[in-house]
């Protein structure tokens, strides 16, 4: 008979579980897709706290240390749900991690919870009635109505973290690597709801931790069930010839609006014209890097380097405020004919209090045109005019919403592309070298002089973002 095993509550110590998992999870975690050291070899491993969220299921968050030297650099901090029992059944053979041959999970089967339906379900009647278990704190809105009884089943494109959805009502994710702080897709989300930003989802529910420190573990908004994510929605047109202009439009104006919403519910920043100097130094040292790994970027470095150098020499201050952080195609949904924001993680590598900073505008900007650049390489023959178009399109957009034009300042949307594209070559050179060819088309244009403002023409000046916002 297959049944759940409750460990016995001296099981529980962080130490006596780790004779039973420290094996199994050396091997386990490098195979997982959101594990930050893919490839490499953990060198250490400790269980940092150790809740019971259920009988035969345990909350743990682990700390590990990869490579080959992971043993003198930070280690990581990853949150699992190990389901436990005597033998695992069949339609749970995909989620097993192993058999501990020693401690106290000895002879049982040790298995990735998140997988089991038993499991994912009552973590939502968790969130559907707010409490704690040992360090574990579980929220919810008060004025929402959560509803249970609803099948979970995970989704399959998740890379950093991992999401459950909930028939077709709402979506879970959970957090993997996990830092400490409040994490933006929960802080960025529920500020916009409050500003009746329509949209970015709100969060509904959350839970965090409190040890080893504060943490947000994970967050349920609703689900858009028939939403499309905007990277397939530009494959399909390119696959099918035809245009993309007036969703990049629409998409554009959705941008602005979110940052506008965001720049009224966020305290605002101002990037100096040291601030620019200072900018344009990091954007050269990432090149710099950047290039030692990536041979490809070095005969284009003088050029790139131009890019920088021209947004240094500008003393002009520029406001700084809340940004997406990561925004590219696949972080959108086109429901209907209406574009939603998703993902305010930020780039997941980055420490929190870094993506909570004041930016300007533009980085965001500038990860959407790369993105459709990033489209157009996809499919052959390779059509940058329909890249072109669909950037100019979505300038144009965000310029009607926010009455800023990006293409009015092309030394700063030029760095920020060029920061951009230096970033994509070195992340394609190494986790997927057969892509690196599309990161390097934009760099061979941006280490060219920069060109001339597109779409028809210089823009006109504008005002600026924030003063834009009182009409």
């Amino acid at each position: 008979m297959r049944k759940v095993v409750s460990p016995r509550p001296s099981s529980h110590s962080p130490a006596l579980l780790l004779t039973s998992l420290a094996g199994l999870l050396k091997t386990w975690l490098p195979e997982q897709r959101w594990f930050a050291g893919k490839g490499s070899r953990v060198t250490e491993l400790a269980l940092l706290s150790v809740t019971e969220l259920h009988p035969g299921c345990l909350h743990l968050l682990v700390s590990t240390r990869h490579g080959a030297d992971g043993a003198n650099g930070p280690g990581d901090c990853y949150q699992l749900l190990l389901g436990v029992m005597d033998v695992l059944p069949p339609r749970l053979g995909h989620a097993r991690i192993g058999r501990p041959s020693e401690g106290p999970l000895a002879g049982l089967d040790v298995y990735d919870a998140l997988q089991d339906p038993r499991s994912a379900s009552l973590l939502l009647e968790r969130l559907r009635s707010p409490g704690t278990a040992g360090p574990l704190r579980f929220e919810r809105e008060e004025r929402v109505t959560i509803h249970g009884g609803l099948t979970p089943r995970l989704l399959d494109a998740e890379q950093s973290n991992t999401s459950v959805v909930y028939g077709d009502a709402y979506i879970l994710k959970v957090f993997r690597r996990v830092q400490p702080g409040v994490n933006p897709d929960l802080e960025v989300p529920w500020a916009l709801a409050r500003q009746g930003c329509g949209r970015v989802p709100g969060p509904l529910a959350w839970f965090r931790t409190s040890q080893p420190q504060l943490a947000t573990l994970g967050v349920l908004q609703p689900f858009l069930p028939d939403a499309v994510d905007g990277w397939t929605l530009a494959l399909e047109s390119l696959a099918k010839g035809r245009a993309f202009t007036d969703e990049a439009y629409e998409l554009g104006r959705a941008t602005a609006e979110v940052h506008l919403a965001l720049a009224s519910a966020f305290p605002l920043g101002l990037a100096s014209g040291r601030g620019n100097r200072q900018l344009a130094a990091a954007m050269n040292e990432r090149l710099v890097s950047s290039s030692r790994s990536v041979p490809e970027l070095r005969p284009y470095a003088s050029g790139l380097r131009s890019a920088f150098d021209a947004l240094a020499a500008q003393d002009s201050a520029r406001p700084a405020q809340r940004i997406h952080g990561d925004l590219h195609l696949g972080q959108v949904l086109l429901a209907g004919e209406r574009w939603f924001v998703i993902d305010f993680e930020g780039e997941p590598a980055r420490p929190i209090d870094e993506r909570r900073q004041p930016q300007p505008p533009v980085r965001d900007v500038a990860g959407m045109l790369r993105s459709f650049d990033y489209a157009a390489r996809s499919r052959r023959p390779w059509r940058p005019e329909w890249a072109q178009r669909c950037r100019d399109a979505y300038c144009a957009g965000y310029a009607r919403a926010s009455r800023w034009d990006p293409r009015a300042e092309p030394e700063l949307l030029r760095a920020y592309e060029t920061d951009r594209a230096v970033y994509e070559a070195l992340y394609e050179a190494r986790h997927r070298p057969d892509w690196l060819p599309v990161p390097m088309a934009a760099i061979a244009r941006l280490a060219e002089r920069a060109p001339a403002p597109s779409g028809g023409g210089s823009p006109k000046p504008v005002p600026s973002f924030h003063t834009a916002q009182g009409g």
